[in-house]
C-alpha cells in the first residue's frame, strides 16, 4: 500500500504541470497535442524495440489498443482546445469529472462495485469541480465554449481509463502504453494533416514546452496512472486524477498570474477531501486483483 501513497502524488503532480505547458506554447491545439503523443511514444520505442511488447498480441486486443489510443487522441484534442478559451482552473476541473462516467462504466462493463466511500469520494470531488468551475459561468460566451471541449475531453478520458483497466489486467506496463500512445499520436497526426497544420516554425520556448509536456505530464503522470490501474478499480485511478486541479490552479496563480477565487479554494478544499475519504477507507482487500 505504501508504494500507492509515493507514487500516485509523484503522477498527481506531474500532471499538473501539462495545462501549464499548453498555456506557454505558442502553437494551435492539435499540434501541441499531436507533439505530446509522438515525443511520448519516440521516447517509448528504445524500450519497445529492447522488450518487444507486441509479441503474443491477440486480434482482439489489438483493437482494444487502438480503440484506448483513439479515446486519448480526442482527449487530448477537446482537452487542450478548451485550455484556449477558459481558465486553467475551469479546464481541469471539468476535464476531471470523468470519474462519474468512469464509475459508471466500470460497474456497467466491469462489474466493479462502488463502495460507499467511493461513491461519498466522487460525490466530494465533483462538487468541488462545480464550485470552481461556476466562477466562469459568467465570464464569457468563449469561456462556456471551453468548459464545453473540457467536458467532452472528460467523456474521452473515461473510455481510455476503463479501457486501460480491462486491459492491464494481464499486459505489462510498456505493453499497454506503447500501442495506446503511439496509436493517439498517429491519430493526431493524421487530424493535424487534414486541418493542415504545420509541424515547424515555433520558437524555441515552445519546443521545450512542447517536450516537457511529452516528457513530464505524460511519460510520468499518465504511466503512473496507467501502472496503477492494474492494481486500483477504474473508479479509485479516476478520482485520484482529481488532484489535478489543486496542483493546476496552484502553478497557474504562481506561474501565470491567474488568480485564485474563493470558489477555487472551497472547491480545491471538497476534491481534497474527496480524495482522501477514498484513499484511507479503501481496504486492502478491495485494492487488489483475487489473481494478483
Amino acid at each position: 500500500m505504501a508504494r500507492f501513497y509515493l507514487f500516485l502524488p509523484i503522477g498527481i503532480i506531474a500532471i499538473s504541470t501539462a495545462s501549464i505547458f499548453i498555456k506557454l506554447c505558442d502553437a494551435p491545439v492539435l499540434i501541441i497535442a499531436t507533439y505530446r503523443m509522438t515525443l511520448a511514444s519516440v521516447m517509448l520505442v528504445p524500450f519497445a524495440c529492447f522488450k518487444r511488447p507486441w509479441r503474443g498480441w491477440t486480434r482482439n486486443e489489438r483493437g482494444w489498443l487502438l480503440l484506448s489510443g483513439l479515446f486519448l487522441s480526442l482527449h487530448f484534442a477537446f482537452w487542450i482546445a478548451s485550455l484556449k478559451y477558459t481558465s486553467v482552473a475551469s479546464s481541469v476541473v471539468l476535464v476531471t469529472t470523468h470519474p462519474i462516467f468512469v464509475g459508471i462504466g466500470a460497474s456497467l462493463f466491469l462489474k466493479e462495485r462502488l463502495g460507499l466511500h467511493l461513491i461519498l469520494g466522487i460525490a466530494l470531488s465533483v462538487f468541488g469541480s462545480g464550485l470552481i468551475s461556476y466562477g466562469d459561468m459568467t465570464l464569457s460566451s468563449e469561456a462556456l465554449m471551453g468548459d464545453g471541449f473540457a467536458l467532452l475531453g472528460a467523456v474521452a478520458a473515461s473510455g481510455y481509463l476503463l479501457i486501460g483497466r480491462k486491459m492491464r489486467k494481464d499486459q505489462e506496463l510498456l505493453s499497454y502504453i506503447f500501442p495506446v500512445y503511439s496509436t493517439a499520436g498517429a491519430i493526431l497526426i493524421l487530424l493535424s494533416l487534414i486541418f493542415q497544420k504545420s509541424f515547424l516554425g515555433y520558437s524555441p520556448s515552445t519546443y521545450l514546452f512542447l517536450f516537457l509536456l511529452a516528457f513530464i505530464p505524460q511519460l510520468i503522470g499518465h504511466t503512473t496512472f496507467n501502472w496503477a490501474l492494474k492494481y486500483l478499480p477504474a473508479s479509485m485511478v479516476s478520482i485520484t486524477i482529481l488532484g489535478e486541479p489543486i496542483g493546476s490552479t496552484i502553478l497557474a496563480y504562481f506561474i501565470l498570474g491567474e488568480g485564485l477565487t474563493i470558489w477555487k479554494v472551497l472547491g480545491g478544499i471538497s476534491i481534497f477531501a474527496g480524495i482522501s475519504i477514498a484513499l484511507r477507507k479503501t481496504s486492502k482487500s478491495s485494492l487488489f486483483f483475487q489473481n494478483v
